[in-house]
């Protein structure tokens, strides 16, 4: 499997996401944003954590603007996988890849620890590794992850089973306890925790492995 991981000025976990690919067993390209093609034969898209152009405007607005997110949002058009992470959500969400917002964290203070993460649903590539109900320990680390959407696109998720994770104690105020949803076809994740800090026991828990090598095998099987 070919993954690509963007990188943006002030992208801080795209080693990250990259080293989680290929432990998995992809083969990882790092793609700069003002590159205006992804590399041939690309299986999915990593956008990654950290504050894309500082959030100087809106956290992901400005990078949603960038070259290659047009490859991007063309990329997972023709049914490639994508997954965004933390910032990369919000890149998602402001590409128009996924639907709802992210505001600022409902006590308005930047929040970095490990908290439990619900899995709601199997039906999609990126959560075939674990069982529905399922709790895992991901890291967080953001000040705007209070993910929003009205009524009918809340109700639209719930139907079509598009909600990937639920926090098991909110920490952000998120909307339905939300922290990750998927695209209409599920091969576009975005989530506010970070998986790939979750993939090495020297970095304290691995319940974020299960997502990648998953990933891999759905992909090469597909």
């Amino acid at each position: 499997m070919k993954a690509a991981v963007v990188v943006f000025p002030g992208s801080n976990c795209d080693r990250d996401l990259a080293v989680a690919f290929e432990r998995a067993g992809a083969e990882v390209s790092m793609v700069w944003h003002k590159e205006t093609a992804l590399p041939e034969g690309v299986d999915i898209v990593g956008v990654p954590g950290g504050f894309s152009y500082g959030d100087y405007l809106r956290c992901g607005a400005i990078a949603a603007n960038s070259p290659i997110c047009r490859a991007v949002v063309k990329h997972a058009e023709a049914g490639g996988f994508a997954l965004g992470v933390c910032n990369g959500f919000q890149i998602l969400t402001e590409t128009g890849l996924l639907p709802g917002a992210l505001r600022r964290n409902a006590g308005l203070k930047y929040i970095c620890r490990t908290i439990g993460l619900k899995v709601e649903t199997t039906e999609t590539a990126f959560t075939a590794g674990y069982a529905k109900g399922d709790v895992i320990d991901i890291p967080i680390a953001h000040h705007d992850g209070n993910y929003f959407a009205d009524e009918d696109v809340l109700a639209r998720l719930k139907g079509e089973d598009r909600i990937a994770f639920t926090y098991t104690d909110n920490p952000n105020g998120s909307v339905a306890d939300i922290a990750g949803v998927l695209s209409a076809n599920k091969r576009v994740l975005g989530m506010m925790p970070h998986p790939e800090r979750a993939a090495d026991s020297g970095h304290g828990g691995t319940d974020g492995t299960a997502m990648f090598s998953a990933l891999v095998e759905q992909v090469v099987s597909a």
